[in-house]
């Protein structure tokens, strides 16, 4: 199956009330387990690459790599590049192959969000790419997009809407508390599902996106640190949260740390357990399995995208 743009994937998830999973891959490994995974759970899925992953791998290898898998796909498959800063970004994405882009303007003054986000959807638009934008400013630290939290800004819901109708995106990454890296809460967990709720009142029928939302699931956590990780204090967004979340509107659901996370634990546990192995498709194996167990599990237990294809 062709790559395909994320109009019509976000539309039936919206009505359908589930969300698809968004997950990054920098290289074979990764985005050869996540879309096994969505082929086995007949799940629409979308794959991702931040610009940090572009300058990693090169752009024009991770779309082949994409396309290459994606062909023999039989569930729907989106290209996304996540947290495009520049209208640069984006165009070398969408010339590249990417059929939906985010361009990430939102620590830019409002009005100057507006009017980048409006030169790349006018882009975009005019060769068959669907565009994401981001209102509200999410904490943590990930690959090049980084946020204090005193720099992290809840999202304005009236704002959200007039964005909405201003720039003519075609979905909204907001900010309710969700945070990128692996320790997303100090304390206890909680997002302001009252802000979600009122953009969902205002944009009925619009898709909306949630970035920063890895569980960080403590068995792996665990694995990992009992092979010599140190990941002191990495704590997620629970998962009824997010299940909650795609009933209200949330159709696309950002996940990388999780992947990390499991790729690494499972390596690093191949590699101590198997200290005469020096063939590292054995243990990228290791690590792709665990990918897989994730992946799996969103889409059955908590986005609900199972034989939603």
């Amino acid at each position: 199956m062709e790559l395909q743009n994320a109009k019509n994937m976000l539309a039936h998830a919206l009505k359908n009330n589930y969300g698809i999973g968004a997950f990054n891959f920098v290289n074979i490994e990764t985005c050869k387990s996540i879309l096994e995974s969505a082929e086995a759970k007949k799940s629409p899925v979308i794959i991702q690459c931040s610009t940090g992953a572009i300058k990693y791998a090169g752009v024009d290898t991770l779309v082949a790599i994409a396309k290459s898998y994606a062909k023999n796909m039989t569930v729907p498959v989106c290209l996304n590049l996540d947290h495009g800063k520049t209208f640069e970004d984006c165009k070398i994405a969408i010339d590249a192959g990417f059929t939906n882009v985010m361009i990430d303007a939102s620590s830019l003054p409002y009005n100057e969000n507006i009017e980048l986000t409006k030169k790349v959807v006018e882009y975009a638009h005019k060769h068959n790419v669907t565009v994401e934008a981001e209102i509200g400013v999410l904490a943590g630290v990930e690959d090049e997009v980084s946020a204090s939290e005193d720099d992290a800004k809840y999202t304005n819901p009236k704002e959200a809407y007039d964005f909405v109708k201003a720039t003519g995106v075609d979905s909204l990454a907001i900010a309710i508390g969700t945070s990128h890296g692996t320790v997303k809460f100090k304390g206890e967990p909680k997002l302001r599902f009252d802000i979600l709720q009122e953009v969902a009142k205002l944009l009925p029928d619009f898709p909306i996106v949630l970035h920063g939302a890895s569980s960080i699931p403590q068995d792996i956590v665990k694995m990992a640190e009992n092979f010599g990780a140190k990941l002191t204090g990495s704590v997620g967004i629970p998962e009824d949260m997010l299940r909650y979340a795609c009933s209200l509107n949330v159709c696309k659901v950002n996940v990388d740390s999780d992947l990390r996370l499991s790729f690494t634990a499972g390596i690093r546990k191949s590699l101590v357990e198997n200290p005469e192995n020096v063939d590292m498709r054995k243990y990228n194996e290791v690590g792709m399995e665990l990918i897989k167990q994730q992946v799996c599990h969103k889409m059955d237990n908590v986005f609900g995208s199972s034989n939603k294809a």
